[in-house]
């Protein structure tokens, strides 16, 4: 277990855009009373003023901002997050500018997502269901509100058209209703997405819902809202629902179907109380600055690089210590963090290389999360980043190609024997 206060941030939000400058500000700064304390947004090719709505939130380094160019561009943008920015924050949540997580228990959202996650260590990600919200009626665009005060109807909690066995059989030409959900995930503990609800996780771990059971999909049935649900203001009125089908999707190459905003404009239930949990939200809002951070960060990271010597340690105090070596590394790298006269990150090197050198102490998830570094720690221009590169294709490489014969699939073992072949033509 890493320690939490060797992240920069608790929880960060990814998320791709398009032409949406005129929900951005609300959305920004509900998510950030919400307990989101980084944004790492995605450009596809915006045309509207978005860059002037953003910049007062750059300059505070609360979002990052990322050109990101093409067509169905969602998951390349989310893969593109896990890889680059996994050490920064203990959660990622995923989501799209129409959605706001609303946790219905008045706690931040990574108050509530640790309560959830933290019962298992096998536990990687939160599926959160969606709650629909309508049109209230609104055929015009009222831009001087709000999204979250302009639309307070919804769909029933248990809407739910289709069927998981419908699913399941590819039958999904009718709307999947509130059973979709988005993911919060443990970024250190997931491989990738391949749709923009759910993804793939390293060996052994899984997501659950609200309640801690196994959710295996894109979509949580029996729908469960009563802690914490994703609400989706999917259609905003018809002028808005129009120009986002002419705009197009970003998870695949096509567009929406004119049908979509007859068959999602949901309004049976009043309900305003995000509304309410915004304002109790703000009553006493505040945020770690840049300096505070940093100061927190380097004294744990520094902390964990020096309390004992990695030759001295016994076998037993490398079990587990992998990710946080990993995260050292990282961070260190990115502060510029020196101990004494030395690069705090070549210290975190060491470490690794003894982590990977002591027998029975990796678990396969470890060895994944590992393998997915490895192309940076082999650009490090530190000489033990090689030894770590050679010590990790002579000794552990092998011995992850067995594990793989008895519990993973064959791809994972195809990938493997791909990567010990690139490994020793690097190292000749």
């Amino acid at each position: 277990m890493v320690d939490k206060n060797l992240f920069p941030y608790n929880l960060a939000v990814v998320a791709i855009f398009k032409d949406e400058a005129a929900y951005l500000r609300e959305w920004l700064d509900y998510h950030l009373l919400a307990g989101v304390e980084h944004f790492y947004l995605y450009n596809n090719d915006s045309s509207d003023d978005y860059e002037k709505i953003l910049a007062p939130y750059v300059e505070a380094n609360l979002v990052t901002l990322i050109d990101w160019s093409g067509k169905a561009m969602q998951m390349p943008a989310y893969n593109d997050a896990l890889e680059r920015f996994r050490f920064f924050c203990r959660y990622m949540a995923f989501i799209d500018l129409d959605e706001f997580i609303f946790p219905k228990t008045g706690q931040s959202i990574v108050e509530v997502a640790d309560e959830i996650l933290s019962r298992d260590d096998t536990v990687a990600a939160l599926g959160i269901n969606w709650q629909i919200f309508g049109s209230n009626g609104h055929e015009t665009a009222d831009l001087s509100r709000g999204v979250v005060e302009r639309f307070t109807r919804r769909a029933e909690k248990n809407w739910a058209p289709v069927s998981a066995e419908k699913i399941y059989e590819g039958n999904t030409d009718k709307p999947l209703g509130n059973i979709l959900i988005k993911t919060i995930a443990n970024p250190r503990a997931t491989h990738y997405f391949y749709n923009p609800h759910f993804a793939v996780h390293f060996v052994h771990f899984r997501a659950v819902n609200e309640n801690g059971h196994h959710v295996e999909k894109f979509f949580n049935l029996p729908i469960t809202a009563d802690k914490i649900a994703i609400n989706h203001y999917s259609t905003r009125s018809r002028e808005e629902f129009l120009k986002k089908f002419n705009r197009g999707r970003s998870d695949i190459i096509g567009g929406y179907s004119l049908n979509t905003f007859d068959s999602y404009d949901r309004n049976e239930v009043f309900d305003d109380r995000i509304l309410k949990y915004r304002a109790a939200r703000a009553e006493n809002f505040s945020f770690e600055s840049d300096e505070q951070r940093r100061n927190r960060v380097e004294k744990v990271l520094v902390d964990a690089l020096t309390k004992c010597s990695p030759f001295d340690a016994p076998p037993e105090f490398f079990t587990g210590k992998l990710e946080t070596f990993l995260t050292c590394r990282k961070l260190a790298e990115v502060f510029g963090t020196r101990i004494g006269n030395k690069s705090a990150e070549e210290y975190a090197l060491v470490w690794i290389y003894q982590t990977l050198n002591t027998d029975g102490v990796l678990t396969y998830a470890d060895l994944q999360l590992f393998a997915d570094e490895l192309p940076e720690i082999l650009s490090r221009p530190f000489p033990v980043a090689k030894k770590v590169t050679r010590l990790f294709s002579e000794k552990v490489l092998p011995a992850m190609s067995e594990a793989a014969k008895m519990s993973c699939p064959w791809k994972e073992l195809k990938d493997i024997k791909y990567l010990q072949r690139m490994l020793n033509l690097i190292l000749r």
